[in-house]
């Protein structure tokens, strides 16, 4: 699950192949990314820089009125985002060309839908960090920097896996995180068979966040759904 942060950036794809941009658009919408748009052309693209401004783009190195490499160039005079390149199969020149140039990454043609969409999320995420927050919670603070919780002078550090739950919980605060949703957060894209897993580290993040864990108040469990985060001061 990717941080609902970096799937709120604007992502221009510009490529003439409109069947290949239909289905990347479509790819992007399915895992939650909702400001995609779309440039056939040099011209069309830089109309979006001006009119849109965008936070990321991929651009085809071959376009009908000129290259990316051109339209890269043209770009960085106005912004500087950062750009995977698309390019055909075995023409390395063009990926020197690209780097040389200052894009991220780069993916070759023909290429696998997931291949895409890990190079996207992972260019998102080196150049847009999003700054990480200290809660406030009933009984405790979550210093979600150093991955610790501070409860009466003390501090209990979070394994990993409690700090995703946690970060999931957080990044939605207040409202329903499904159990296949936690599921995901922490195990990734295959997140089945992960239920009994998931309970006991509820367990052990309300022994670590809640003054009574029997009775949480911060961490509530919703019923046959799944879990809510209630920070201090939320409704």
């Amino acid at each position: 699950m990717e941080n609902d942060y970096l799937k709120r950036k604007k992502i221009l794809l510009v490529d003439d192949e409109e069947e290949l941009v239909d289905m990347v658009a479509d790819i992007l919408a399915k895992e939650g990314y909702t400001q995609v748009r779309r440039a056939g052309n040099v011209a069309q693209a830089l109309e979006q820089t001006q009119t849109w401004r965008p936070d990321f783009a991929v651009l085809d190195v071959m376009l009908p009125d000129g290259d990316g490499f051109q339209l890269l160039e043209k770009m960085r005079d106005e912004m500087d985002i950062p750009v995977l390149f698309l390019t055909a199969k075995g023409e390395d020149e063009d990926k020197f060309r690209g780097f040389g140039l200052g894009a991220d990454d780069y993916v070759v043609k023909p290429f696998l839908p997931k291949e895409l969409l890990f190079r996207i999320a992972a260019v998102l995420r080196r150049s847009y960090k999003e700054e990480t927050p200290r809660v406030r919670l009933a009984a405790c603070d979550i210093d979600f920097e150093r991955a610790e919780v501070l409860r009466e002078g003390k501090i209990l550090p979070l394994t990993a896996k409690e700090y995703e739950l946690l970060h999931a919980l957080y990044r939605n605060a207040g409202r329903i995180v499904t159990i296949d949703g936690l599921c995901e957060a922490a195990w990734g894209d295959n997140p089945y068979g992960y239920e009994n897993s998931l309970m006991a580290h509820i367990r052990r993040i309300r022994e670590k966040i809640e003054e009574n864990p029997s009775k949480p108040v911060s961490l509530l469990t919703v019923k046959g759904l799944g879990y809510k985060l209630v920070p201090e001061g939320s409704k």
